[in-house]
C-alpha cells in the first residue's frame, strides 16, 4: 500500500508539473496575441484617422491634424509613416528562432529531471524489502554510547539495553552527552542501508529515533529533543499513543499493540520507515526524504521504561 501510495503522490507531483507548463505557456501566448491585437488595433485607427484626413480640403487643418497623427506615431516608436521597402524581418526570426531553442532546452532539462525522478521511484519500489526475512538481510549491529547517555539512563547487557534509573549514573563528564534530556544516542551510524529491532516496556513510553551526530546536547530546548529540529526524526511510543515527529511537526499514528518495533533506512534514498513487530510486519509510518549526514539510532526513556535492542 505503501508503493502505490508513493506512486499516487509522483503521479500527482508529475501531473501538476505539466499542468502548470501548460499554463504558462497559454498565458504567455495570450499575452503575445493581446499585443499583437491592440498594436493591429492601433495602426488601423491611425490609417483610419489618414485616410479621412486625405479627403479634406481644408490646408491649415490637414497640417495640424498630420502633424498630430505623426507625432502620435513617434510616441509608439514608429520613425515613418512611410512603408520603408528595404524593411527586413531577418532580426525577428532570429529572435523568434532563438526563443524556441531555449524553449526546447527548458522543456528537454525539465524532461530529464521528471525522468530522473521516476526512475529513482522505481528504483526505490523494486529494490526495498517487503518482507521481515528481507529487511533482515541488511541486519545491523547496533551498542549504546556511554558517553551520550543522560545521567538518568542506565546501560546494561553489553550497552544493548537502557533504562531510566531515579538515581544519577556516575558517568565522567562528556560534551557529548545529553546533560538535561534523558536521551541517549547508539555509537555506530547508517550511511548506507540498514534495518534493526528493539524492544519497548514501560508506562511512561519511549522515543525511537535517528539523528544526526550534530544534533545539540546541552539544555532541554527544542534544539536538544528528539524529533523537535531538523536533526532528528522520532517515533514516539506511549501506552495509550503513538505518533511521529520531525522538526516539531507531529503525525498521530494508530495504537501499537507490539512491544517490538523494527526500522528501516535507506541513506542514499532518503527512506526511513518503522513497523510494528509480531507474527506480521505491520508499517506504522514511512519518510520519504533527503539524509545529508550519517545517521545514529539514538533513543528517549521514560520514567518506568527500558528500550533493549535485539
Amino acid at each position: 500500500m505503501a508503493h502505490v501510495s508513493l506512486c499516487v503522490s509522483y503521479q500527482s507531483s508529475a501531473q501538476t508539473a505539466v499542468e502548470d507548463s501548460e499554463r504558462i505557456f497559454t498565458e504567455m501566448i495570450r499575452s503575445i496575441e493581446r499585443r499583437r491585437s491592440e498594436e493591429i488595433a492601433e495602426l488601423k485607427r491611425r490609417d483610419a484617422e489618414l485616410e479621412q484626413l486625405s479627403h479634406t480640403e481644408d490646408h491649415i487643418h490637414f497640417l495640424k491634424k498630420f502633424q498630430s497623427v505623426s507625432n502620435t506615431a513617434e510616441t509608439k516608436h514608429v520613425s515613418s509613416t512611410c512603408v520603408n521597402q528595404s524593411l527586413s524581418f531577418e532580426a525577428v526570426e532570429k529572435s523568434v528562432s532563438s526563443l524556441k531553442g531555449q524553449l526546447e532546452d527548458f522543456c528537454k532539462e525539465e524532461f530529464m529531471k521528471i525522468s530522473a525522478a521516476v526512475t529513482e521511484v522505481q528504483t526505490i519500489l523494486l529494490s526495498e524489502p517487503s518482507t521481515r526475512e528481507e529487511f533482515l538481510q541488511y541486519s545491523c549491529d547496533f551498542t549504546l554510547d556511554p558517553n551520550t547517555a543522560n545521567r538518568n539512563l542506565h546501560l546494561s547487557e553489553g550497552n544493548r539495553r537502557v533504562e531510566w534509573r531515579d538515581e544519577l549514573q556516575s558517568y565522567a563528564d562528556h560534551p557529548e552527552r545529553f546533560d538535561m534530556i534523558q536521551q541517549v544516542l547508539c555509537r555506530e551510524g547508517v550511511s548506507g542501508r540498514c534495518y534493526w529491532e528493539v524492544e519497548w516496556r514501560g508506562k511512561d513510553g519511549i522515543e525511537i529515533a535517528v539523528s544526526y551526530k550534530s544534533i545539540s546536547r546541552i539544555g532541554g530546548g527544542a534544539e536538544c529533543v528528539f524529533g523537535c529540529n531538523d536533526q532528528s526524526w522520532s517515533l514516539i511510543l506511549r501506552s495509550s499513543s503513538c505518533s511521529f515527529w520531525h522538526n516539531s511537526k507531529r503525525t498521530e499514528l494508530p495504537l501499537v499493540a507490539s512491544s517490538r518495533i523494527g526500522v528501516y533506512v535507506d541513506h542514499r534514498t532518503g527512506t526511513l520507515a518503522f513497523y510494528s513487530i509480531s507474527d506480521t510486519k505491520i508499517l506504522l509510518h514511512r519518510v520519504q526524504t533527503k539524509f545529508t549526514h550519517k545517521l545514529y539510532p539514538g533513543f528517549w526513556v521514560g520514567e518506568g521504561s527500558s528500550v533493549k535492542l535485539l
